[in-house]
């Protein structure tokens, strides 16, 4: 099982001195899991000829976000940017526009638990945790986000409000902040990888009607389905709530129903097709219709009735920014 390590009180949010910890805490201190011996390749990415099992959102014990990254370098160029050598590197990362829209994100995460207040789905006890791609766009949208729920006061009391805190270290031996997750790299455009945006208008129209092809040498929608599934069901879910009441003698497993209210920072059309996934979509590869913008936050949900109201496709043109 994929586990959170297990913390002393003292390392906790809940304690006096990590709350002084988590208000001083800056961009520079905010630390991510470390690189992995093996990286990356273009060579890994998936190849399926069909759909996953659909993903029971409903039936899972945590909740999910999605936040888009802010804008970035290569949002700036018009240029496609999914090459897997990006990974834990620092090319393409945020615009001083993007840290912006990073900060303000942390604001939508807070309305979005809100609006949520009232249900079950929000609970006194539970833990944000930040989850991102490792590049470097959406790593740097995660830090900035986290950092400003931390130092935010007003964001602070409204968390206190809800009863919702802050998971800070998810690894005493590796002091990590937030969790790297390759799942959640760019959707890989093969050969379009750093032509001119424009260029989407060549694959996006045939995901409309073939989720499984790889026209170009794209990575399919059936193909980020798939890694999005394995992502939250073999490795999310399987995370043990690591709970901050050292005098609680209840040993039930679910820590009284606490959870994880889980940040997923990635890119547009990961994001937009993990959406559509997630909402049970007739047609997944429909997703280019629900545009992400720059730091937009979403929560996950598990119908068609939840979605925005599409925007139809429209082919995007020399010198526009996606």
């Amino acid at each position: 099982m994929l586990a959170l390590q297990q913390q002393s009180s003292s390392s906790l949010s809940s304690s006096s001195s990590a709350d002084t910890t988590i208000s001083t805490l800056t961009l520079d201190s905010i630390t991510t899991s470390p690189t992995p011996p093996v990286l990356p390749t273009n060579e890994d990415v998936q190849i399926v000829s069909n759909m996953p099992e659909p993903l029971p959102l409903d039936q899972l014990r945590h909740q999910y976000y999605l936040l888009r990254h802010g804008q970035s370098t290569a949002n700036v160029a018009s240029v496609i940017s999914s090459d897997r050598s990006l990974a834990y590197s620092q090319r393409h990362g945020l615009t001083a526009v993007g840290y912006q829209q990073a900060t303000q994100a942390a604001e939508s995460l807070i309305q979005a638990l809100e609006e949520q207040a009232s249900t079950v789905v929000v609970k006194k006890g539970d833990k944000i945790l930040f989850v991102s791609s490792p590049f470097a766009r959406a790593r740097q949208t995660a830090q900035a986000c986290l950092q400003e729920l931390c130092q935010n006061p007003t964001l602070r009391q409204r968390l206190d409000t809800l009863g919702v805190e802050i998971q800070m270290e998810l690894d005493c031996h590796n002091n990590t902040n937030i969790l790297l997750r390759e799942q959640l790299m760019e959707r890989y455009f093969g050969r379009l990888d750093d032509e001119a945006i424009y260029t989407y208008a060549y694959v996006w129209p045939v995901d409309k009607f073939n989720v499984t092809h790889t026209a170009f040498d794209v990575e399919s929608v059936a193909a980020v389905c798939t890694r999005i599934r394995s992502l939250i069901m073999d490795d999310l879910e399987q995370l043990e709530f690591v709970s901050d009441d050292t005098n609680n003698d209840n040993d039930d497993d679910d820590d009284n129903g606490c959870k994880y209210h889980i940040v997923m920072a990635s890119h547009a059309d990961v994001l937009q097709i993990a959406q559509l996934y997630g909402a049970n979509a007739p047609n997944v590869g429909a997703f280019s219709s629900y545009r992400f913008a720059n730091g937009e936050v979403r929560r996950m949900q598990s119908t068609v009735d939840s979605l925005p109201e599409p925007v139809p496709l429209q082919p995007p043109k020399r010198g526009t920014q996606i």
